[in-house]
């Protein structure tokens, strides 16, 4: 995520380093660097002249605590006004109406519908609401089938009207269909065009004036840059949406929409989303994502994604076993599907501070842990639950049964056994941090 912006900062980072006094001369070099690296990332000129303007008036002539060099300052500076740029703070999330309407709008492709669904699926899962979908995009031909698909995987009920081609009397059903089944929120998938024109303004202000949801969400595609910043600035004069979301952050996202919308639209981020699982949705957070973009990481969002994967009495069962010294491969395998649910794993080593530059170059793969899915799935139960059974006949069947070759198993039962080891002795230490706690 923001790979090549990230860089770059860094690298304008390294002109200041060493000196014991920020001044004109060991700034200039550096606030050049971060402005071209703003434009790089497709930031536009007006907010990456002001940013920097910002940053030189904070930096000049601040002397540097003991112990702490000018680099440090500087990018203490530098966040502090990434922090403010994209908003400052989370904004909040209105789903208080009964049922709380939210309107979902973007123009075609830039991901709504899959949003649709992610944001169901949060809403389900971590607040704990009975969402339901809404197929209000008559045009595209697969919307509405995508929508059901999305909704029998979250385990949301979908409300289309397949024959009828008037958005507007779609959604005034679903609400009353809402309200009859007890549905406290419901999610309007609007229709997108190719382009911004006249015919898909007016049906979504015709939405909005029947509707008067709560929220109206606009979903744009990060990986379009400045375009994303200029189509939201179009639909918000005609819209006064309530919020944007940043989709495809996994792609190749160069940053000039996180970095610019808010202060284009003056309207607050409030979702980014990457990649297709329905889990893979986070509520944005300006000050966690500069710190991400200077390579800090980002690990209070790491144990909050692992906290809403990991169930609390779950952990504290296997914390039990690991203490016994009886932790299984079938609990190993449950770990790795909770793992799996988290994200993209390059995206959440990303978040461990000082991990983002050394992965960034290289290929992690959702299907890392296929390997060792298979091994362990070609074990019968009882050898998952009884790892001390499995002999060299039993390893000869695994193998078979999986397709790796004897070194790979016993490699794997090897560092299967390291691990148990290493977990043991971090339950023996004293304080002992409660991974999953809430």
């Amino acid at each position: 995520m923001f790979e090549n912006l990230s860089d770059k900062i860094a690298s304008a980072f390294k002109q200041i380093k060493g000196e014991g006094r920020i001044t004109d001369l060991n700034i200039a070099n550096t606030v050049k660097d971060i402005r071209k690296a703003l434009l790089d990332a497709d930031v536009n000129f007006k907010i990456a002249k002001e940013f920097t303007d910002r940053v030189k008036d904070k930096a000049l002539g601040q002397k540097v605590l003991t112990a702490v060099s000018p680099g440090q300052l500087m990018i203490k500076i530098v966040q502090d006004e990434l922090t403010e740029l994209m908003g400052g703070a989370a904004s909040a999330f209105d789903i208080s109406g009964t049922p709380a309407i939210i309107m979902i709008a973007g123009l075609q492709g830039s991901g709504k519908t899959t949003f649709s669904g992610k944001l169901a699926n949060y809403l389900k899962t971590q607040k704990g609401k009975s969402p339901l979908l809404v197929a209000a995009d008559v045009y595209r031909p697969a919307a509405v089938e995508q929508l059901k698909v999305l909704g029998v995987q979250i385990g949301v009920d979908v409300y289309a009207e397949p024959d009828n081609k008037d958005p507007r009397s779609i959604a005034e059903n679903a609400l009353k269909h809402a309200k009859a089944n007890n549905k406290n929120i419901i999610i309007i998938d609007t229709a997108g065009r190719l382009a911004i024109d006249e015919e898909m303004m007016k049906e979504a202000a015709g939405l909005k004036a029947a509707l008067n949801p709560q929220e109206i969400l606009f979903v744009v595609d990060s990986m379009t840059g400045q375009d994303a910043v200029n189509t939201a600035k179009a639909f918000n004069e005609r819209l006064d949406f309530t919020g944007v979301v940043l989709t495809k952050l996994d792609g190749d996202t160069r940053g000039g929409a996180a970095l610019s919308i808010k202060y284009t639209v003056q309207k607050p981020i409030k979702f980014v989303s990457s990649g297709e699982k329905m889990e893979t949705l986070d509520v944005f957070h300006p000050d966690r994502m500069a710190q991400r973009i200077l390579g800090m990481g980002d690990i209070t969002s790491l144990v909050e994604k692992a906290q809403a994967q990991f169930d609390e009495e779950q952990t504290r069962k296997i914390e039990r076993k690991i203490r016994k010294n009886q932790f299984d491969f079938q609990d190993f395998q449950d770990q790795l599907q909770q793992i799996k649910k988290m994200g993209n794993l390059k995206d959440l080593m990303g978040m461990i501070p000082g991990m983002g530059k050394a992965v960034k170059d290289i290929d992690i793969s959702d299907d890392a842990f296929k390997g060792v899915e298979s091994i362990i799935s070609s074990m019968t139960p009882f050898e998952r639950s009884n790892p001390d059974s499995i002999d060299a006949n039993r390893k000869k069947r695994i193998s078979k049964g999986c397709g790796r070759n004897m070194e790979e198993i016993n490699q794997f039962f090897k560092q299967f056994d390291q691990m148990k080891q290493m977990m043991k002795n971090m339950n023996n230490m004293p304080a002992m941090p409660k991974f999953g706690r809430r």
